[in-house]
């Protein structure tokens, strides 16, 4: 109630004096006190608010467990009063676990309808993606369901390349090779291979 009251205020104070259209007609030093006089009202109410919930749970739990008179009992007497105190016990822990299995079943149909929501406005939000190491065979079989049932290997199919053995050059005296394209007809025969 409280913050719901505290935000109400923030959003009144920055609709008021936030308009990005229009420039404000306050002042700057009226503006922060203004903040300043919000802030201590909303922090008087937060305090005040923590004590009634303080007060709430005092008298709760006063209603709940009276205080325990263990002056003057037998040992049969400790013994049911032991009893009767474990009987409280789980009922409470049964109860304790039925809210909270109700708070979990609300907040997952909160959170489908938010999410109907998001897809009618057309705002779809995108979960956070977990990377996970899977087969071939489990892929398909996730996608295609029971259809598939004889195991893929993707690397069989695959094209297998060759490579083209390079070239190579008989290795030759370098001296005939020189002498080979010594005058005319050597530089005539560097022509006509870059041509």
């Amino acid at each position: 109630m409280l913050m719901l009251t505290f935000y109400n205020l923030l959003s009144l104070y920055h609709h008021k004096f936030h308009n990005r259209g229009k420039k404000s007609k306050i002042t700057a030093s009226r503006r922060l006190a203004l903040k300043t006089k919000l802030l201590k009202q909303a922090t008087v109410m937060w305090e005040k608010d923590k004590e009634d919930k303080k007060r709430e749970r005092e008298a709760t739990l006063n209603e709940r467990l009276p205080p325990l008179q263990l002056s003057g009992l037998s040992l049969q007497d400790l013994q049911a009063l032991c009893k009767e105190l474990q009987t409280k016990t789980d009922s409470v822990d049964e109860e304790r676990y039925d809210i909270n299995s109700k708070v979990v079943k609300n907040d997952k149909e909160i959170e489908n309808l938010n999410q109907k929501v998001f897809e009618l406005k057309g705002k779809m939000k995108r979960p956070a993606l977990k990377r996970v190491k899977i087969s071939a065979d489990a892929m398909l079989g996730a996608l295609f369901g029971a259809k598939v049932k004889e195991s893929v290997d993707f690397k069989a199919n695959l094209k297998t390349v060759k490579k083209e053995e390079e070239k190579k050059e008989e290795v030759t005296d370098w001296r005939k090779n020189v002498e080979a394209m010594s005058g005319m007809e050597g530089r005539k025969k560097l022509f006509d291979a870059g041509q």
